[in-house]
């Protein structure tokens, strides 16, 4: 049974211009190029990037930096971590949201060029986005106070793996972390899952998508040890201590009901929770920025970085 009558009407485009692919069957290179192609549309970024070549992990890193304000001292921040299923995806490509954020916030956003799986498993891409907000913190024109971390599917599961990583090695203390349809848990599309959704998954990212992103990421890792969270932060068994957390997930998306328990366990922990879910929403649902749905959710993320990083309107 499809589910495309539980589309809103506003989205259905997106379906064309994204239709599910068959990972498995596609050359990696010819994926990514595709994939990086569906971003040309958008044009030059609201502010042009400065890019700074950082000491990484596993050798130089390139971070996007987005300032309106280049000098400001004392200013929120935020380290923005792109999608794209682990495999995919490019800071150098998807410049246009961390630039329109920096924009309207009027503050420093970084966009970070982490490395990719399966030729970079885990932990290579959570400890290269924990390099960045390193970096971050360090500028003068940033407040250590004042910062957040953020990212969208895979950009939102690995923004949840920094947060985890930072509050368990004593690295820098967030302020906030805005997870949006957040890849979350491995088992889900897989033997393991753990929810039986009929109406999520059929659009975008779907189950099979799922179980090679995730695949891809492991590599040879078996998550039993104290990393697990950090691989799949679903794994982990302490949420305390975490940042207030915002989080906006669509009703047909595969990530919805790991999103809901991950929001869940917060609470259960005693972390501030924001959650967003947005009825007849597919993954990727903002990428139509004139939708009714899309334009929510801009108020709600934008209003509650806001909020959380204390940024004056």
């Amino acid at each position: 049974m499809s589910t495309r009558h539980l589309v809103d009407a506003e989205l259905l485009p997106l379906l064309d211009l994204m239709p599910p692919t068959d990972l498995a069957a596609m050359d990696l290179n010819e994926l990514r190029v595709a994939s990086n192609a569906r971003y040309a549309f958008l044009g030059a970024p609201a502010i042009a990037p400065v890019i700074h070549t950082i000491t990484g992990p596993g050798g130089p890193l390139k971070v996007y930096l987005y300032d309106p304000a280049p000098g400001k001292p004392g200013r929120a921040a935020l380290l923005h971590i792109h999608g794209g299923g682990m495999i995919m995806g490019s800071a150098s490509v998807m410049q246009a949201g961390p630039a329109a954020m920096a924009q309207a916030l009027g503050i420093p956003v970084a966009s970070v060029e982490y490395r990719l799986a399966p030729e970079h498993p885990f932990p290579a891409p959570q400890e290269d986005c924990l390099a960045a907000l390193d970096w971050l913190v360090s500028l003068p024109e940033v407040d250590p106070a004042r910062v957040g971390v953020i990212g969208e599917s895979a950009g939102g599961g690995l923004a949840a793996a920094v947060a985890l990583m930072a509050r368990d090695l004593g690295g820098p203390a967030l302020a906030a972390q805005f997870l949006t349809y957040p890849m979350l848990d491995h088992r889900t599309g897989g033997d393991q899952c753990r929810y039986n959704n009929a109406t999520t998954g059929e659009f975008i990212w779907t189950r099979a998508s799922n179980r090679f992103g995730w695949a891809a990421l492991q590599g040879s890792y078996a998550p039993t040890d104290h990393r697990k969270g950090w691989f799949s932060p679903s794994l982990a068994e302490d949420l305390s201590g975490l940042p207030p957390t915002w989080i906006g997930t669509g009703s047909l998306d595969l990530f919805y009901d790991e999103d809901l328990d991950y929001a869940r366990r917060l609470v259960a922990a005693g972390v501030a929770v924001e959650l967003h879910s947005y009825p007849g929403a597919i993954h990727a649902f903002n990428a139509v920025a004139g939708s009714r749905l899309a334009q929510a959710f801009g108020r709600d993320l934008m209003g509650a970085i806001a909020h959380w990083l204390k940024v004056a309107g």
